[in-house]
């Protein structure tokens, strides 16, 4: 009779203190000689181990904390990247996604901000936060903000 078992390739952790065939047993199985941590189970909130700030007070307290905090700043978008836009269109967050200037999700999240850094040659219906420099350049090129 033939019997073709799989080779065992881990091997399981030794249990301390469990007599001398477990590979762990007799006297002070490993734990040292005397002392609270070879006796028995510390309690976590015990802070006399090499400790330095107490357990309690290093868990994040968040209850009223960052209440009123922004979320996030906006996605910047610079003036030059609404020639890639066909003119005498309203830019709004729809568009910049159509035309795969911002991403769907950050946009959603964060929002966007035109900003002046470029020059820009077409008209636009701008529907979006914008900087004032961004929109003056706008106005000068014939567009309007909403």
């Amino acid at each position: 009779m033939k019997l073709d078992l799989p080779k065992i390739i881990r091997k399981r952790k030794k249990r301390t203190g469990r007599g001398y065939g477990s590979g762990r047993g007799g006297h002070t199985v490993g734990r040292g000689q005397k002392g609270q941590k070879s006796r028995g189970k510390i309690n976590i909130l015990f802070e006399g181990v090499k400790m330095k700030k107490s357990f309690i007070k290093r868990l994040p307290v968040l209850r009223g904390k960052g209440k009123f905090k922004a979320k996030g700043k906006p996605l910047i978008i610079k003036l030059g990247y609404l020639n890639l836009i066909p003119t005498g269109s309203k830019v709004d967050l729809d568009l910049l996604v159509k035309y795969g200037i911002v991403k769907k999700d950050d946009a959603a999240v964060f929002g966007v901000k035109i900003l002046g850094d470029g020059q820009v040659t077409k008209k636009f219906a701008i529907d979006v936060p914008i900087s004032k420099s961004a929109a003056k350049k706008i106005e000068e090129a014939g567009g309007k903000i909403v």
